[in-house]
């Protein structure tokens, strides 16, 4: 029996078409189960968050613990979980960055990181990808490139956005590294033609999530520092999903190790276990907030059972090897990905980072031919999805893509069966393209 869901909106969804929807009831490690004990392998951890798997006893002990001493505390008290993780997150966290503000969700960390940038560069614009997505609230989603974004245009004043470095379909129509990373070129001349004095920061993610699943090229992130550095433009990482391991490292900057003036956080800092964003920012941002007013907070920011579950959270990461585990699961998917490639006609392109990975659909190699346009675009993707739940299997279908992101403590064999299931889905869609 579904639930009734008459008075549950589902987000980024048309209402009408989402049924039947998939119940969740429990989970155990990389698996959950439906109202009938279906089993199904979460090649998502949910959407990028749940980075230790489900049921993890360490985080459930720590949430347990701390709420039968206090659950909700005024975020303008101290407490002692919070400062303990405030000083564990600045131990792993690149150079020089040195306080944290506590938010509950990546969208609200963006958003402030946002508001602090323009607030400390007295600049109204804030750069950001075409192919990005950085939250909901209507100053992220009006500054993202994301299509959703169109929901809230005009959007907020200030944003301004510049191409991406999408190696495979370049929109400059060149091949990498012979390109010498041409669109960072090009976005220095459109921070020029902007007038440089006008821009407070530039964000980005070292590997983009839901808005295409490609990694930065190698020189990209370490050049883009070097031209804010230029300009005196603030970088924000953006690493509500590449932070904490998703990517092999314990951050997405750290493969080129490069420092971001403000690092925004959330998911894997609780595995999703409990709702907790973190803005971070370096230290000369911290020392001019020390004389200035901070307008900027919550109700619930930073509060006690969070910052347990976080604390908790990178203890097991730390204990149970995660990071590494994402480094060497995210190869040996990556490979197996590959191979299913040189089965399936349907698949374009192959690409990511670590255990953050995404397969491009098209119709037609040679041309990239992509698989949907705007009639069909969510139409197949929910096909997909649900096919994908048939075989018992857990993933993003958006677009064109298929998004695929294991939790962390993920082994071979789950790889291997994973992929067998993403086989079996690729076989239908192949087969279905035939019929069309």
């Amino acid at each position: 029996m579904n639930v009734d869901r008459q008075h549950i909106f589902l987000p980024w969804t048309v209402q009408e078409q989402e049924d039947p929807v998939l119940e969740f009831v429990r989970g155990d490690g990389v698996y959950f189960y439906d109202r009938q004990d279906k089993c199904y392998l979460d090649f998502l951890s949910q959407l990028f968050n749940c980075n230790l798997g489900h049921g993890n006893h360490r985080v459930i002990e720590a949430i347990r613990n701390q709420a039968e001493q206090a659950c909700c505390i005024s975020p303008q008290l101290l407490t002692e979980e919070r400062s303990l993780l405030s000083k564990e997150l600045i131990q792993l966290v690149p150079g020089d960055l040195d306080k944290c503000l506590y938010v509950n969700s990546g969208s609200e960390a963006n958003e402030l990181a946002f508001i602090m940038a323009r607030m400390m560069t007295g600049r109204p614009k804030i750069f950001a990808k075409y192919r990005s997505y950085h939250g909901t609230t209507y100053g992220t989603l009006g500054t993202a490139g994301d299509p959703r974004r169109i929901a809230v245009e005009p959007g907020p004043p200030g944003c301004v956005r510049f191409f991406d470095p999408y190696c495979y379909r370049c929109d400059f129509k060149l091949e990498f590294p012979d390109c010498c990373i041409h669109c960072l070129d090009a976005l220095e001349t459109q921070i020029q033609l902007e007038n440089p004095a006008t821009v407070a920061a530039i964000v980005v993610e070292p590997v983009t999530g839901a808005a295409g699943g490609f990694p930065l090229p190698e020189g990209y992130l370490k050049r883009l520092r070097a031209i804010c550095d230029k300009y005196g433009i603030l970088l924000i990482a953006d690493e509500v999903i590449t932070g904490f391991g998703r990517t092999g490292k314990w951050f997405g900057v750290n493969h080129e190790n490069v420092i971001p003036d403000i690092l925004v956080l959330a998911k894997g800092l609780t595995s999703g276990y409990i709702p907790m964003g973190a803005v971070v920012v370096r230290s000369h941002m911290s020392q001019y907030f020390e004389s200035r007013m901070l307008p900027i907070g919550g109700t619930y920011a930073g509060n006690p059972i969070a910052t347990a579950a976080a604390r908790a959270c990178l203890k097991a990461y730390q204990e149970e090897d995660c990071v590494n585990n994402a480094q060497k699961m995210g190869a040996l998917l990556l490979k197996k990905l590959g191979e299913l490639k040189e089965c399936h006609p349907c698949i374009g392109d192959v690409r990511g980072q670590g255990l953050l990975t995404c397969l491009e659909l098209v119709r037609d190699r040679v041309t990239k031919l992509s698989l949907t346009d705007s009639s069909n675009n969510a139409s197949l993707a929910r096909l997909i999805r649900r096919q994908a739940w048939e075989n018992g299997l857990h993933l993003l279908a958006r677009g064109n893509l298929i998004l695929i992101a294991p939790p962390l403590v993920v082994n071979t064999d789950q790889i291997s069966e994973g992929i067998q299931k993403l086989d079996h889905v690729l076989t239908w869609l192949d087969s279905t393209l035939k019929q069309q």
